[in-house]
């Protein structure tokens, strides 16, 4: 049997290689990968040395050299990625399976998330097919057009929460655009990343143009992006890890794309429709347990509905707790967070917010016990509630949660800044527009933000004011290969994933001049050193 199956979930006995074009035993330490809802051990995985390292993007670059995929038809490229969909279409249960197993994400979310995959590389292949290549307007006997043309090796660099679509995000432009690429996988959630590989070479990517090296971020990671052949990384992960990344890429003057943290505001205005927008908070907070960069965490209503949002959010958020269960039953609503030290900030964090006066709505503690959807041991796992948090109103700041200043009261609380990562949200009343507006402005990401109106006057306003790289309008988290997905701000990272930006921050410009004029033509104007006075072109 290959080690590379789809059906069987649990390799324990039999690490999974690397992937460089073929099934590689790395030279690093064997990495075991746990079920964050059991603690069971499921696999292990090889992983790369820092000589795997250096070995791995040399090949990458040397076949990026001899243009077996760098230099393709651009139809030939698309025509791989249309198969690799295809392909990946044809797995998606067993990749389902997989992906629940090692992030913990209850099965449903999973079974809505990654079937989407398949767009990332059809959009990729369609873009490949249509894209214009511009004609200057040159003066004089030239014709000047501009190509994109691929980088080079590039590293991509993936975290937990999200190891398919994050990986996907960035290998499908990265390849549409021609070049070789190399994926670490976070050394959490490392087997799905594994498994595109065996997709990829059956699509036709040649062996070496894609590699997946998994293994520490302290040694894997830091030997890959601060190789000075690596002329590109994209960075999913924290914003200490994301400065710490690009003062690397900086050295090497290589190209960065980050997307990094974030910490959204959601808010309810008066004129919303207050069922709905409790809908989508719960969604936008507590989807992937909260794990996710644009979860909304700071929650804004407006305060004629507070207490109505109050009582019908905590309302949901029991239904969600009681109904929490395996990941893998079809019925769970949300699955534990990725492991004991995630567990551990979050509960840091939200005991600081209790400490300081925060009003526990629901939630706030890590929970134990068996399911009453299924009998699995919470305490096994590291689950934690979904948690509501209330800071108080504009109308009523709370010391030591709100702090007085010459421009009136601010939230000072750890929780209203710092990112959890897991399912809390704290409630804050607001009495003004303006007052909605600049709290969702107090902090320093500026991923995504949420609103929900049934004024539409009100929803371009406040839409224009938010700091933020996407801003939704009453529905939240919505993703699209076609849609720019980054952050204003530099602790929200660099750069966007999808569109055609994403595509093109994969290539460099190459501008290619002809002179047409007939020869005589260019024997009177371009001799710049003939003898004698005269004028001579310039450009």
């Amino acid at each position: 049997m290959s080690l590379y199956t789809y059906e069987d979930v649990s390799k324990v006995n039999e690490p999974y290689p690397l992937w460089n074009g073929k099934q590689m035993t790395g030279n690093g330490e064997i990495l075991p990968v746990h079920d964050p809802a059991t603690g069971e051990l499921i696999a292990h995985v090889h992983t790369a040395s820092e000589d795997d390292v250096v070995k791995a993007v040399e090949t990458a670059h040397r076949r990026f050299l001899d243009g077996d995929w760098s230099r393709a038809p651009r139809q030939h490229r698309a025509d791989v990625l249309d198969k690799t969909a295809t392909l990946l279409g044809a797995r998606l249960d067993g990749l389902v399976a997989l992906e629940v197993r090692q992030t913990g994400r209850a099965a449903r979310e999973m079974r809505a998330q990654v079937p989407s995959l398949v767009r990332w590389f059809r959009y990729y292949a369609a873009l490949l097919r249509t894209e214009a290549r511009a004609v200057l307007p040159t003066t004089g006997s030239l014709h000047n057009w501009v190509d994109r043309v691929p980088l080079g090796v590039v590293a991509l660099v993936t975290p937990f929460n999200h190891p398919l679509l994050i990986a996907v995000k960035k290998l499908a432009p990265a390849l549409a655009a021609g070049n070789s690429v190399v994926l670490k996988p976070s050394e959490l959630t490392p087997v799905t990343s594994l498994l595109l590989g065996p997709v990829l070479a059956e699509a036709g990517v040649p062996e070496g143009v894609f590699v997946v090296l998994p293994g520490l971020g302290a040694t894997v990671g830091r030997a890959l992006v601060s190789h000075r052949l690596v002329r590109k990384v994209d960075v999913t992960g924290g914003t200490s890890a994301g400065r710490a990344i690009g003062s690397i890429v900086g050295g090497n003057l290589a190209r960065y794309t980050a997307e990094l943290g974030g910490k959204a505001p959601l808010i309810v205005f008066e004129k919303a429709s207050v069922d709905a927008a409790v809908n989508g908070i719960a969604f936008g907070s507590f989807i992937a347990s909260g794990q996710t960069c644009v979860a909304s965490t700071r929650i804004l209503v407006h305060i004629s509905i507070l207490e109505e949002v109050r009582q019908k959010l905590k309302s949901k958020a029991q239904s969600i707790q009681e109904r929490m269960g395996s990941p893998s039953n079809p019925e769970s609503t949300m699955g534990p967070v990725i492991s004991a030290r995630q567990l551990q900030s979050i509960e840091t964090l939200v005991s600081s917010a209790l400490a300081d006066g925060a009003d526990p709505v629901h939630g706030g503690k890590r929970m134990s016990g068996t399911s009453s959807l299924d009998g699995i041991d919470f305490s096994k796992g590291h689950f934690y509630p979904p948690t509501i948090l209330d800071l108080g109103s504009t109308s009523n700041p709370k010391a030591p949660i709100w702090k007085e200043t010459s421009s009136g009261p601010v939230i000072v609380t750890r929780l209203w800044h710092e990112e959890a990562f897991g399912p809390v949200i704290v409630l804050v009343g607001f009495e003004t527009e303006a007052q909605a507006v600049e709290l969702a402005n107090d902090s320093e990401y500026g991923l995504g933000a949420a609103l929900w109106t049934t004024d539409l006057s009100q929803a371009f306003r406040v839409s224009e004011q938010i700091r933020a790289g996407i801003v939704w309008v009453n529905t939240h988290h919505r993703n699209d290969p076609s849609s720019p997905w980054g952050g204003l701000s530099t602790s929200s990272g660099v750069g966007s994933e999808n569109g055609v930006e994403a595509y093109q921050a994969y290539t460099m410009t190459k501008s290619t001049i002809i002179n047409y004029a007939p020869t005589e033509e260019s024997l009177a104007q371009d001799d710049w050193f003939k003898v004698g006075a005269g004028s001579v072109r310039y450009g």
